[in-house]
């Protein structure tokens, strides 16, 4: 006779040594997802990362740490804007008021075509691959300044506080300011700033390309590479240095892969030939936007016809307020996402 065979009894595997397991196998698909992003064939986000992290003050070390030297100069190098190295021409700039209902496009019709009962200002929703923000068309430049905190060189001061101090319509983040290993307080802003008419700081420059933004007596935008004796002489009532320049004369800049700044929050100002002026803010390291590049910037700049417009300072600093509330959705933390600046454009 044959003996049954008896059952086999299944192991059963203690709790602790499943996590375990668990724990290794998350741990191997995760380490494994790291080096094929970082060190992979995938360039377009080692890219990404290298110049988002090299175009922060404080986060550099996102790069540094995983390339080498030589190779984040190469990134950079096949990232970069050439800048059109002109002066702004304040005679292409001719301000008219339209009368027609028929438009050259829907971005046109956009800008031209103003919110009822609101003569002053309107905001367009912006939107595109990977980003989302706002463009404020501004009717009249005349309206538009510079304010700084009101104790410069010692603290900044919130964008809301200016905003309410000045009795501001819309307020925008302007040029950089002094910020080492992100702990600034906002209290330097760097380059030569004007504020009716006169110098009201005067420090080293961000050294981020560009140089002058600024408005005239005549109310034109005006971006050059100039020094503050010449800026002077052509009058200028309120600017900052700041860029790089996007457009300048009606000429874009040449962007080589996304410009050399990365994706992130971004700010920008222009004008139109008609005199119009448009404040862009673009919000940035969130799950529904993670930002623009200056490709991005240049186009939604040329697509709504501006003549002349430069990069503002970004990232933590993209901030845009219109009747003393927030708009966009700052990033720098604290109160409301606020953080303490030197220079901001306002309409009042």
């Amino acid at each position: 006779m044959f003996k049954k065979n008896k059952k086999t009894t299944k192991y059963k595997w203690p709790f602790a040594r499943k996590v375990i397991a668990s724990l290794c196998v998350i741990y191997i698909i995760g380490f494994s997802a790291f080096l094929f992003l970082f060190y992979g064939p995938i360039n377009s986000f080692k890219e990404f990362w290298i110049t988002s992290a090299m175009t922060t003050m404080s986060h550099q070390y996102l790069a540094t740490a995983l390339y080498s030297e030589e190779y984040i100069t190469k990134v950079l190098k096949s990232n970069s804007i050439i800048e059109v190295k002109e002066i702004s021409d304040p005679n292409m700039i001719q301000f008219r008021k339209y009368t027609t209902t028929i438009y050259r496009n829907e971005y046109e019709k956009e800008i031209l075509s103003k919110t009822p009962g609101n003569d002053l200002y309107k905001v367009i929703n912006i939107s595109g691959k990977g980003y989302q923000g706002f463009l404020v068309a501004i009717y009249d430049p005349s309206r538009v300044s510079i304010a700084t905190t009101s104790q410069l060189g010692i603290t900044g001061e919130s964008i809301i506080t200016v905003s309410e101090r000045e009795n501001a319509i819309i307020a925008m983040n302007a040029g950089g300011f002094y910020d080492p290993d992100w702990n600034g307080n906002g209290a330097l802003p760097h380059g030569t700033v004007f504020s009716n008419g006169k110098i009201v700081s005067d420090y080293v420059d961000a050294n981020v390309g560009g140089g002058f933004i600024g408005f005239t007596e005549e109310d034109k935008l005006v971006l050059g590479h100039m020094s503050k004796e010449e800026a002077t002489k052509m009058g200028m009532r309120d600017a900052v240095e700041f860029g790089p320049f996007l457009i300048v004369n009606g000429k874009r800049s040449f962007v080589r892969g996304n410009g050399g700044w990365g994706i992130a929050p971004r700010s920008a100002i222009g004008q139109r030939q008609d005199g119009i002026v448009l404040f862009l803010a673009i919000n940035g390291r969130l799950v529904n936007s993670i930002g623009a590049d200056m490709v991005d910037l240049c186009d939604i700049m040329e697509r709504y016809g501006a003549y002349n417009a430069a990069n503002l300072d970004g990232g933590s600093s993209t901030e845009l307020v219109i009747n003393d509330k927030i708009i966009n959705t700052p990033v720098a933390g604290g109160s409301n996402g606020l953080r303490n600046m030197s220079t901001f454009w306002v309409v009042k």
